[in-house]
């Protein structure tokens, strides 16, 4: 049994256990919540390249006592030559899952590395160099680091999709075979471009040497990506969406993400009426929110340049009272409705000025794109697959235009003071997980790590599997196996304690200086402080 840790002075939370230290490692230095994320977010783009990486996207929420929650999205555009004719020429009817041509759109990540240290800065004294952030990064890329079993089994479950992309077999694959739980993996090319970062600046990404390398290395892999796609990249700093839930106050990233289908379905859950921990009742009224979320999600989420209602829309009383009265607590609503998947590592940060950092940084699918670049040794995501070539489409494929996004931060005031920084990886599972860690710790009051150590379900697709039913880990009671069949929900029982359902954490401030924290057991990962 995993225990809830605790400290004053600081915490940090991730799904490996060295970017967790690296983070730890700032804040015993002096660092604020945010240099601490940065180290922890270069760390784990090196110690779980098949989930994120620099190739890959990120997004921020910030607290910092007196100060608005603070958002930074870092999500790449799609290639200024992306656009339907050019797939088309291609023979291609939707956009390949993997390969050069899923490599369409722009990597966000160093961008928002890049607002998030300005912010630390100007914001919260911040005033660690870039040398001593990426020193960890730099440290575990050159030396290498041991092969974590998620990784292992990913490269080999996807080996028929990736063994054929450019880069991907000398980097993932040791004579004829994908590398083994406990092996040292080396990114020695990785600790060349993370050392040109600190050397050059992070902006060397979009408009130095570096940029130059990475863009011509797309072209000759056959992406469309060039090097004015990065010249022209930003990462932005919309505000946060929030919503009152049980008299406190959530937050999550406005669009092109789904953080408003995450507020959503807290919203319409609490509108069904709050069931007793892990019964059946509770199970289900979370379930048929997430569908009437998703709905909405599915038809209105885009790139918010081109979405027909703001997302704020969706987030009033009105439109939430009728949506939790379409619940039927003994009917299972019909389903599925069209998913999505993907790979992702959620980190959450604390110091002992009361600064919180709620962080998700991805490449997508597990590997991406599965392109890993020959001169930098990056692996770019796939994002860009989720768009369609479908003209008429709410997400049709356009030069710029910006993804839609499974990945997205979580962040809440509660009533009484404390701060609660929270999250998950798990593309479909992350409304869903965010949910039940956030209702059973606020809402019912169970202990940070029971919540995320609770057992969990998934519905809908993630992890590139096809099954749409609702899965549930075996830890809850045949009764409410039985009776969520009963009320006509598609049960599938799976493990105790499945990596299908994300890789989550969690960490809560108190007025008094206490943080509590803790750490998917799921994961390799763990919540340290001092």
């Amino acid at each position: 049994m995993l225990n809830t840790k605790r400290a004053y002075n600081g915490m940090v939370v991730a799904p490996h256990h060295l970017a967790s230290q690296a983070g730890l490692r700032v804040l015993q230095e002096g660092g604020n919540a945010v240099e601490a994320m940065l180290a922890a977010a270069s760390t784990i783009a090196v110690v779980y390249p098949h989930m994120n990486g620099l190739g890959g996207d990120n997004f921020w929420l910030v607290h910092a006592p007196g100060k608005p929650v603070h958002g930074i999205d870092a999500c790449g555009g799609a290639a200024g030559l992306a656009n339907i004719d050019f797939y088309q020429q291609q023979h291609c009817s939707s956009i390949p899952d993997r390969g050069p041509l899923s490599a369409l759109t722009m990597a966000g990540a160093i961008s928002g590395w890049q607002k998030a240290q300005h912010y630390s800065q100007t914001q919260l004294g911040g005033k660690l160099p870039l040398s001593r952030i990426l020193e960890d990064a730099i440290h575990y890329a050159k030396e290498g680091v041991a092969v974590t079993g998620t990784l292992a089994n990913n490269a080999a479950g996807k080996l028929d999709q990736l063994k054929d992309q450019p880069g991907f077999a000398q980097t993932y694959m040791r004579d004829g075979r994908t590398v083994k739980e406990g092996e040292r993996l080396i990114q020695a090319k990785v600790a060349n471009t993370l050392d040109a970062l600190h050397r050059n600046g992070l902006d060397d990404f979009y408009h130095g040497e570096l940029a130059q390398s990475i863009a011509s290395d797309l072209e000759a892999a056959g992406s469309p990506l060039r090097l004015a796609d990065f010249n022209r990249h930003e990462a932005l700093t919309p505000s946060p969406l929030s919503l009152e839930v049980a008299g406190h106050t959530v937050y999550n990233m406005p669009p092109p993400t789904q953080g408003l289908a995450s507020l959503m379905l807290l919203g319409i859950y609490e509108r069904i009426g709050q069931q007793a921990a892990e019964s059946v009742d509770y199970v289900h009224a979370l379930v048929e929110a997430t569908k009437c979320a998703f709905r909405i999600r599915d038809a209105y989420v885009t790139d918010p340049n081109y979405m027909s209602e703001q997302a704020t829309s969706f987030l009033d009383d009105a439109t939430l009272n009728t949506l939790a009265k379409k619940a039927n607590m003994q009917t299972a609503a019909p389903w599925p409705d069209p998913m999505e998947h993907g790979d992702t590592v959620w980190l959450g940060a604390m110091d002992k000025h009361g600064n919180a950092v709620s962080f998700i940084q991805s490449v997508y699918w597990e590997f991406g794109s599965g392109v890993v670049l020959p001169d930098t040794g990056i692996t770019w995501q796939n994002r860009g697959t989720s768009f369609s070539l479908d003209a008429s489409h709410h997400n049709c494929l356009k030069p710029h235009r910006r993804p839609f996004h499974t990945i997205q931060p979580a962040m809440a005031q509660l009533a009484d003071g404390r701060v609660v920084s929270y999250g998950t990886m798990g593309g479909e599972g992350q409304p869903q997980t965010q949910a039940m860690i956030f209702s059973r710790h606020v809402m019912q009051g169970m202990p940070v790590q029971e919540a995320i150590s609770a057992p969990r379900w998934l519905l809908g697709r993630t992890w590139g599997s096809e099954s749409t039913n609702l899965r549930i880990e075996n830890r809850f009671s045949s009764d409410v196996f039985d009776t969520l069949r009963k009320r006509g929900h598609d049960v599938e029982v799976v493990g105790a304690y499945e990596e299908i359902m994300g890789h989550a954490g969690m960490l809560v401030s108190h007025p008094d200086g206490l943080i509590e924290a803790g750490a998917d057991p799921r994961s390799d990962g763990n919540a340290v402080g001092y």
